[in-house]
């Protein structure tokens, strides 16, 4: 391995070894201005922009405190009272995050965020909103009460129609507290993280009639290295 002078920090260097290839095409793609910027476009103050991290702010709430609940257990949550407040404070911040991200889908479907090459953008964002409802869904289903119980059946249904229901057993108590707690908040985790460097990539989208300048810059340097 060579140990000479270590290349500058930055895209403008010529890599000779993986990791310098994968620093130089993070650095191209995601500079620092882009991942931690000091300013953004006016139109950021409106409200409407606020429900994106606001979505952001209640799964990580819902997040800590589910792995709190977690971990005291049932009987904890359901007698102590610390456990109940933990238990409230997941129910209620799982009730915010579906709040907060459906203003925030619904208000990016009426900007049509998929403007200024933001396609994939939209496409992860509508992922993560598909992937909550499968971990709201099976945490709703472990409550284990009656309506939670009716509802469980009914779904059952469904997946039978659908020929998945010998996969995702939405009656098997284990299985569903598996799902919940494991796979689903890590794949939605890993999704909103990676709606969130797309954002900061691209840029957030500007209204409607206001101009792109995040879509217009790129455009502009190809126009320039044509020309020179």
């Amino acid at each position: 391995m060579s140990h000479g002078t270590e290349a500058p920090p930055g895209a403008d260097f010529e890599p000779t070894t993986w990791t310098g290839s994968a620093r130089k095409k993070w650095m191209s793609t995601l500079p620092p201005e882009k991942m931690l910027p000091e300013t953004q476009p006016s139109y950021v103050a409106s409200w409407i922009y606020v429900f994106g991290m606001l979505t952001i702010v209640a799964m990580i709430i819902a997040i800590v405190s589910g792995v709190i609940i977690t971990l005291g257990g049932v009987q904890w949550f359901h007698e102590s009272s610390i456990g109940k407040f933990s238990n409230s404070l997941h129910y209620w911040s799982v009730q915010l995050f579906f709040l907060f991200m459906v203003v925030h889908l619904w208000g990016k479907y009426w900007m049509a965020a998929w403007r200024g090459k933001r396609a994939l953008t939209w496409a992860t964002g509508v992922l993560a909103f598909l992937t909550a409802v499968g971990v709201g869904f099976t945490g709703y289903v472990i409550t284990t009460n009656f309506n939670a119980q009716w509802i469980a059946f009914e779904a059952k249904d469904v997946m039978n129609a659908i020929g998945v229901g010998s996969v995702f057993n939405v009656t098997n108590l284990g299985q569903m507290v598996t799902f919940h707690v494991a796979p689903l908040p890590v794949a939605l985790v890993l999704i909103v993280a990676a709606h969130v460097l797309l954002v900061r990539k691209h840029g957030v989208v500007p209204p409607i009639d206001a101009i792109d300048h995040d879509a217009a810059a790129p455009a502009a340097t190809e126009t320039a290295e044509v020309a020179s």
